[in-house]
């Protein structure tokens, strides 16, 4: 029996192995993994951290760096990975991400995938539409304008070309804006939470205009673990479909920290690496 009849023979495998697990998302996603009932091998590079989460005696836990070091695992044949794990962020302009981030995730995957795994969801990003405005479908055309987004997309068609040479299904989940426990201190509403909490009366930022698309970053989870248990293979977006001004965005959370802080509008120019109004429309077929 071949490998690739190995996986069809064991497609009902709940083995499901997860990177970056101690990330903003895998940190929410494990525990609607676990409660779905799925044998979680969680992998991440920092097992400290990950002592601190209520999953850690509910799954396997494997602390690797594989930018440095070769996964020694064996999967059960038809087991399924959610790839998160992505470094080198928020830089989106560093060439480490074509150098670095894209061969040796790729090598990753394609380690785990010749070993029997069956289905991939790899999470993208939005930032893979360039420069097009206003709401995108995950059937747009990706016209990546940075080094980071270039390298997700290059990943993307690396694996496509992979499915050549081993059956496996492809889930791409392009992600959006999102907001939460566990963000990068870097994120803007990070910023404006730490400026509130040191009694700032002034917080800079650009002048607000932009529209994105945010979703909490429980929601995000949940579109992921529903996009893998749909089994359907393809291109989604992980978004809410509704735009939102970044303005009104740290508005409305100003307003719900019941706090008050002055807004210095047009501090910071606007980012040249997205377009000023684009947010996401949902896969509404995934259920």
């Amino acid at each position: 029996m071949t490998l690739n009849e190995v996986r069809e023979n064991n497609s009902g495998c709940r083995q499901l192995i997860v990177s970056g697990a101690t990330g903003f998302i895998g940190q929410h996603l494990i525990p609607l993994l676990l409660a779905e009932n799925y044998e979680v091998v969680a992998i991440a590079r920092d097992e400290q951290k990950a002592r601190a989460f209520d999953w850690y005696d509910k799954l396997r836990f494997i602390s690797l760096d594989f930018h440095q070091d070769k996964l020694d695992f064996q999967p059960e044949p038809g087991a399924s990975l959610i790839h998160l794990a992505w470094q080198g962020l928020p830089n989106y302009k560093s060439l480490f991400h074509l150098e670095e981030n894209l061969p040796k995730n790729y090598d990753f995957i394609k380690q785990l995938v010749k070993a029997g795994v069956s289905n991939v969801l790899v999470t993208g990003t939005c930032f893979e539409y360039g420069f097009q405005y206003g709401p995108i479908a995950a059937t747009a055309t990706p016209m990546p304008a940075n080094p980071y987004a270039l390298a997700k997309d290059n990943l993307r068609q690396y694996l496509g070309y992979l499915q050549a040479e081993f059956s496996f299904r492809l889930q791409w989940a392009r992600l959006f804006y999102m907001y939460g426990k566990g963000q990068n201190p870097k994120s803007i509403l990070a910023q404006l939470d730490t400026a509130i909490a040191n009694g700032d009366s002034v917080f800079n930022m650009s002048g607000g205009e932009q529209l994105r698309d945010y979703l909490p970053v429980e929601a995000v989870a949940q579109q992921l673990l529903d996009i893998l248990k749909s089994k359907q293979a393809g291109a989604f977006n992980v978004c809410s479909g509704e735009a939102i001004s970044i303005r009104r965005l740290v508005e409305e959370r100003i307003k719900e920290r019941g706090a008050s802080i002055h807004l210095n509008l047009g501090y910071y120019p606007y980012p040249d690496y997205e377009p000023m109004a684009f947010w996401g429309i949902n896969n509404k077929e995934i259920k």
